[in-house]
């Protein structure tokens, strides 16, 4: 009978957690807690009349494949980008099937692996939430927030396509072992989220969405939110940085011959 309701609870919990921005009592259903059957969004009319970010403010990433490519509100990807080395993660996720939100690139997969391992052993489970996503998914998930939210709500807590570091391949949303708080706000109260917040740098990752620099990055603080960067480039960030909007404009400053569209 405990387990039972154990099972109930849980499911109830993934049903209603939010879309990894603003308090908790007000969060949309996540896309990433669609198992690919069970939750069907409602974006069979997905319309092309959103209100696209201001072209004289955003400019295209014209070297996307970089692991240290900004992608945010005002630096977007090409529309036609798809990361040319997906694979699989090897690490447990909240869903069972196969889909592509198991996907990463692939050093960026070999990373999180890794990081499962080492926290496995440090008494730390985790699991992933939702990975890549293509650029037509994350169309027809904010053209679903937005037509449920409106559009500056929905904006606030999702990316407009092009815009997702979900779409490169190297972002992925995790939680803990129990997938209670999986991109809730109560994730930022558990250990996995502390070790995490501790540890990822060293397997190359940042918490690219961390508290009190939303004016900054463009979203609240998201303990759940992984950017592969490389180990060199998280250890800076981790240390002198904070964020790769920081980080990336340092690199601009110290190198005469930066490229602003590159982004490396």
């Amino acid at each position: 009978m405990k387990y039972f309701l154990f099972i109930c609870s849980l499911a109830f919990t993934l049903m209603i957690t939010g879309c990894g921005t603003g308090d908790s009592s007000s969060k949309p259903a996540r896309e990433s807690n669609e198992n690919g059957q069970a939750q069907k969004l409602a974006i069979s009319s997905a319309s092309s009349s959103l209100k696209k970010p201001n072209l004289e403010e955003t400019v295209v990433i014209a070297n996307p494949e970089s692991v240290t490519a900004l992608v945010n509100k005002k630096h977007q990807l090409p529309e036609s980008y798809q990361p040319s080395d997906l694979v699989y993660a090897d690490v447990p996720f909240i869903f069972s099937e196969k889909i592509e939100k198991r996907m990463l690139r692939k050093p960026a997969a070999q990373a999180l692996e890794e990081l499962f391992q080492d926290a496995g052993k440090a008494g730390i489970s985790l699991l992933g939430v939702s990975g890549y996503r293509s650029h037509e998914r994350q169309k027809k998930l904010f053209v679903f927030y937005a037509k449920r939210d409106g559009e500056e709500k929905a904006s606030t807590y999702s990316a407009y396509p092009g815009t997702s570091e979900h779409e490169t391949g190297l972002a992925i949303d995790v939680t803990g072992g129990n997938g209670i708080c999986a991109a809730a706000d109560c994730f930022a109260d558990t250990p996995e989220a502390r070790w995490l917040s501790k540890n990822a740098y060293q397997y190359g990752f940042i918490i690219r969405y961390p508290a009190g620099e939303e004016q900054v990055t463009g979203y609240k603080y998201e303990p759940w939110h992984l950017r592969y960067v490389g180990k060199k480039a998280a250890a800076s960030i981790f240390n002198q940085y904070v964020t790769l909007e920081n980080y990336a404009s340092k690199k601009k400053d110290q190198s005469k011959f930066y490229n602003p569209f590159s982004l490396l």
